[in-house]
């Protein structure tokens, strides 16, 4: 009897990357024994991260969450400081600041990239603000000159949430660089992962040193193998943030085919957004903005419908065709942890609302094939917002012009 997971029915919407290495090299680990981290797969894998995003120290985390939980460490974030974020992203943004008795202020997105609007920050800081969180939402990054800029005036450190973000760019340069601390996700969603892993991406180097104690439960122990003390202690607080190797194994070899992935999703996306451009005008669907001065991970691609009616159909619509959609994050500063530990800045997060309430995201994944991403296409096409009658959306648009 075979145990092997029975094929997806249509068009699933995620299937985890299998990289052609991969199990080849968590075989080599497991025979090695040597599992705890820090080992010759973290080495290479810490080495593409930094090709891909110009760091110069990387850090292999557990998840992006421990990297955030890492970045508030660093920064000393105590009871009483605010931390300025998007209301518009996943719960781990806020947990890592209010896990430290900080405060996460909520700032809203811009309709179009849904990323922070840059425009609303300076009405968001206070006297106790300590840091800034930038999140590319879809790998679409953020303005990072003005955001850069606000914190340069007033003295506050940018975080980058780049879970989504790997490969992308803003004006030229990559994703990942621009914060004095950066985190990454290797979640099995992701691009390219191990499952469940993360990485910090450490731009200060005069953090560097108390990061790798922070990471290493609060210890000198990465001094200690260095041969910089005799023995290692205790010095600081810290917790278990080191990735296992065996983990790292299964990085490596997806990190390997990073270029090649990027470029399949990436025709992908195209695909997407060449075949909506015509549906999605006549339909008043919002498809994804990507400013000139950018370049996008092809992380996601969502659409944004003009109801939370015509999202609850359109979900549907795809779902009698076995397409698989899914919808996307809820506003954190509705959230109950969201009204418990944080607070909205001023003037709300109503884009935020919205789009949360009309958001689909659609199948985008290595294993997605051209005959499916063409039937996601002809799926779409068939659908006519503003309607409830499924007769009626199911017309051809020749039909109903």
């Amino acid at each position: 009897m075979s145990l092997a997971p029975a094929p997806p029915r249509g068009v699933p919407f995620h299937v985890p990357h299998t990289a052609e290495r991969q199990d080849d090299y968590l075989r080599q680990v497991l025979a090695s024994g040597d599992l705890d981290g820090n080992g010759p797969y973290s080495a290479r894998a810490t080495e593409i991260l930094a090709r891909i995003t110009g760091s110069p120290h990387v850090l292999l985390t557990p998840s992006c969450t421990h990297a955030l939980e890492i970045a508030a460490l660093l920064l000393e974030l105590a009871p009483g400081d605010e931390v300025v974020m998007p209301s518009f992203t996943f719960a781990p943004t806020a947990s890592a600041v209010a896990m430290r008795g900080a405060v996460p202020v909520f700032v809203d997105c811009h309709p179009d990239t849904l990323n922070m609007d840059e425009s609303l920050l300076e009405a968001a800081l206070t006297e106790r603000t300590r840091a800034i969180v930038a999140v590319h939402y879809a790998g679409v990054a953020c303005e990072m000159r003005e955001i850069q800029r606000i914190a340069d005036a007033y003295g506050v450190p940018v975080i980058e949430d780049n879970a989504h973000g790997l490969g992308a760019t803003y004006q030229g340069r990559p994703l990942g660089g621009f914060g004095t601390l950066s985190a990454q996700s290797f979640h099995a969603t992701k691009n390219v992962h191990c499952g469940k892993g993360g990485a910090l991406l450490v731009n200060d180097p005069e953090l560097v040193e108390r990061a790798t104690i922070i990471r290493d439960r609060g210890t000198d122990r990465h001094q200690y193998f260095l041969g910089q003390v005799d023995k290692y202690r205790w010095v600081d607080l810290g917790s278990s943030y080191i990735l296992p190797e065996v983990l790292a194994a299964l990085l490596a070899a997806q990190l390997e085919e990073f270029d090649a992935v990027q470029k399949r999703r990436h025709a992908l996306w195209d695909t997407y957004h060449s075949g909506l451009a015509g549906w999605a005008a006549d339909e008043r669907v919002a498809l994804p903005t990507v400013p000139a001065d950018r370049e996008h991970s092809a992380h996601l691609y969502h659409l944004v419908l003009p109801s939370e009616e015509d999202r609850t159909a359109l979900l549907q619509h795809l779902a009698e065709r076995d397409v698989r959609a899914s919808v996307h994050f809820l506003p954190l500063h509705t959230s109950p942890a969201g009204l418990r530990y944080g607070r909205s800045a001023p003037g709300g997060c109503p884009v935020s609302e919205r789009v949360a309430d009309r958001l689909v995201r659609l199948p985008l994944h290595t294993e997605l094939s051209d005959a499916q991403a063409g039937r996601v296409v002809e799926a779409l096409a068939s659908f006519r917002t503003g309607t409830t009658d499924g007769a009626e959306r199911a017309t051809d648009r020749e039909d109903r012009s």
